[in-house]
């Protein structure tokens, strides 16, 4: 009994015991609840519902994907911030909320410091498209820019959300070439893939994941991605970066937030859990459909990630001087 009892004390003051760690039929948690800040069916809320199937059994007997949608993804932050720090409620959220939105939004119903990262999920590029209503001879990001200044009003271009990155994005290029371009935001990219498919849009600007089968069907033109190197998926077309733009340099991510409070300890071990979770082939192939890739990193890859970030978004919206409350 003696010994069965220094075995315990053992493990708990190692930190041992309920960390879920391989090999150990205890969980760390009954229940974990992950938040998604929209609704049902989207990108965001799929993928956190295929982690949380991984994580089930594993880091938690129990795992909820609990949608909290509205505000463009703010509603689910805020959820967080009031949500126990205890390993028990975790954000599945594209960087955005946290990288655009406190540069943006005059007023928000939390603070960049209200969450804490706890790990990358998945990242795609984003992707300049043009479709019928310009002519095949634009090919690259030079040509669109001369139609454009020759066509004055016909550069409308679509954006998955008034203050998204693809809408700063393109607003930045319009600047830098000295064009013309009519922002139209949608509330996401599906109301406007088939506005540019039929002509009714000039292009958009919105995740490359959006285009790829459109693009290889000679539907849509991609002109360029954001990405530090091209796309895999459309290796073809040259980044921004190669085309002179070397400021619309951007892989818009998706991470896992914890609420300020959760110890260091939690969130390793919450960070562990999940880039087990990632590095299985079904979850990794799940991404290729949305011309995406798995980035799991450590915390303190995701926290110099997200102030990168916050930086360039800070830039972009400076530059543009945008303001979401306007």
């Amino acid at each position: 009994m003696n010994n069965r009892r220094q075995l315990l004390q053992g493990a708990a003051a190692a930190g041992l015991i309920g960390l879920g760690l391989p090999g150990r039929a205890q969980t760390r948690v009954e229940t974990l609840r992950i938040i998604v800040g929209f609704p049902p069916g989207g990108t965001t809320d799929a993928f956190a519902r295929r982690i949380g199937d991984k994580l089930r059994g594993s880091y938690a007997n129990t795992v909820i994907v609990d949608n909290k949608p509205g505000a463009g993804g703010q509603v689910g932050v805020t959820t967080l911030k009031n949500s126990p720090a205890d390993g028990t409620h975790i954000l599945y959220t594209p960087a955005s909320m946290l990288t655009i939105f406190p540069h943006s939004f005059a007023r928000l119903p939390y603070a960049p410091g209200d969450v804490l990262p706890v790990g990358l999920g998945h990242a795609s590029d984003h992707a300049f498209v043009v479709g019928p209503a310009v002519p095949d001879s634009v090919r690259n990001l030079k040509d669109f820019i001369e139609w454009a200044k020759a066509n004055p009003g016909k550069a409308t271009i679509g954006n998955p959300g008034s203050g998204s990155m693809p809408h700063l994005l393109a607003g930045r290029l319009s600047m830098l070439g000295g064009f013309q371009v009519t922002n139209v935001p949608f509330a996401g990219s599906g109301p406007a893939i088939p506005q540019v498919l039929g002509g009714q849009l000039a292009g958009m600007s919105s995740p490359l994941g959006d285009w790829v089968q459109h693009h290889k069907a000679g539907k849509v033109r991609v002109l360029a991605t954001s990405g530090p190197e091209r796309s895999p998926y459309t290796p073809e077309v040259a980044t921004y970066r190669e085309q002179g733009q070397g400021e619309l340099v951007i892989r818009e991510w998706f991470g896992f937030f914890a609420p300020a409070g959760t110890s260091d300890a939690t969130r390793e071990a919450l960070n562990a859990a999940l880039r087990s979770a990632m590095a299985q082939q079904d979850v990794r192939e799940f991404v290729t459909p949305l011309a995406g890739h798995i980035e799991a990193g450590t915390v303190a890859e995701h926290t110099r990630r997200l102030a990168a970030d916050s930086e360039m978004g800070r830039r972009l919206v400076s530059a543009l001087g945008f303001k979401a409350d306007s």
